[in-house]
């Protein structure tokens, strides 16, 4: 049995920048400086004066609030890619800063998991799967849902149509790759339906399905599908089983930070969320200049994909974030999806408890 141990989280301090404009020289001299200046004018001279003064600090005073800068760092929970969009253009067209935050962008993904660095205190907003949550919090870090950005889940199972799978009970007794992190979505799949399969670790990569190594694999909508297509098999050869089509919907991407963060500086929290929000909805609005922004990001990784892939991605992505025929508001997590998550996750031992719902979901903070 392996024991996680959860580290002592102490609230990071926010950095806050001012910018304060120069003003009137006279207003930089030393007060001593100024007693010969002002003990030489006239009354009614020194009260203009005065106003004068006056007028020049409020307005400066002003300007400095307005550009206060609250310093935050947010990890994606995988590497640079069109999963992140909306992020990355609320950063770029200002809608972070607009609402007085300056976000660090971090790297997220196997080396850098988001959910260790929020814990840790890394990072102080992160994303993960809602499994990956509720995991966390089974550990004992506090960490809580701030906003639910994916609603349907794009985890589906994949098989060629030659190899007889025509169907979800065709994969009894078959050969079935899925990945160790996300076992419990295909799991409570096969359970629901009765199938006795072998699971098979699955890596990075669909090469073991491609060499025939398995019957069926695990593969992302906006990822992996997409790469098996432009790896010169045609859709029509392939059968394919969403998870969520089958009472297995597991939603993924969602927001979440710390309690100590969200009791601390809620409005901190509410002006991430919503300017994260305004993004995305932006990106999916302008999909060729939100794929500017994504493929700066993957061009400083280094990272092997294409332009043409990442705009597949950003397809899917509004596909599942804002579903058709959907009427869940963009942000919100509804508390019968959070129940089968976890409901899940605790039968199949992911977790060992199954936090409160209003406890692990904080809905103020998507909102309007």
């Amino acid at each position: 049995m392996i024991v996680f141990s959860s580290p002592t989280i102490q609230p990071r301090a926010l950095n806050r920048r001012v910018f304060v404009g120069q003003g009137s020289s006279l207003l930089h001299r030393p007060l001593v400086q100024l007693f010969p200046v002002l003990s030489s004018v006239p009354f009614r001279a020194l009260a203009a004066l005065l106003c004068c003064l006056l007028c020049a600090i409020v307005p400066e005073a002003a300007r400095a609030e307005e550009t206060a800068s609250r310093l935050v760092r947010f990890i994606p929970h995988w590497s640079p890619q069109a999963q992140f969009a909306g992020y990355y253009v609320a950063k770029d067209k200002g809608f972070y800063a607009r609402r007085g935050l300056e976000v660090e962008l971090l790297r997220g993904g196997p080396d850098n998991p988001a959910g260790p660095a929020l814990a840790q205190g890394r990072a102080e907003f992160a994303s993960m799967f809602l499994s990956g949550g509720l995991e966390l919090r089974s550990r004992g870090v506090p960490a809580v849902n701030i906003g639910q950005i994916v609603q349907r889940s794009a985890l589906m199972l994949v098989a060629k149509k030659s190899s007889g799978i025509l169907s979800p009970i065709d994969l009894d007794g078959k050969r079935v790759s899925v990945w160790p992190d996300f076992q419990a979505q295909p799991l409570a799949f096969f359970r629901r339906y009765h199938m006795n399969v072998t699971v098979i670790p699955q890596g990075y990569t669909l090469d073991l399905f491609l060499l025939g190594g398995v019957d069926a694999a695990s593969a992302m909508w906006y990822n992996e599908y997409n790469t098996l297509i432009h790896a010169g098999i045609n859709e029509n050869e392939l059968s394919v089983f969403f998870l969520a089509d089958y009472g297995a919907n597991f939603p993924e991407d969602g927001l979440y930070c710390l309690e100590s963060l969200v009791r601390a500086d809620p409005d901190l929290v509410r002006d991430f969320v919503r300017a994260s929000l305004e993004g995305w909805l932006y990106a999916f609005d302008h999909p060729e200049e939100a794929l500017d922004a994504v493929m700066r990001r993957v061009e400083e990784a280094n990272l092997p994909t294409n332009r043409v892939h990442q705009r597949w991605m950003l397809a899917r992505m509004r596909d599942i974030i804002l579903p058709e025929g959907g009427n869940i508001p963009l942000g919100r997590l509804e508390e019968q999806d959070y129940e089968l998550v976890a409901t899940e996750l605790f039968e199949t031992g992911v977790i060992t408890h199954i936090a409160p719902f209003r406890s692990f979901y904080d809905p103020r903070f998507s909102a309007e």
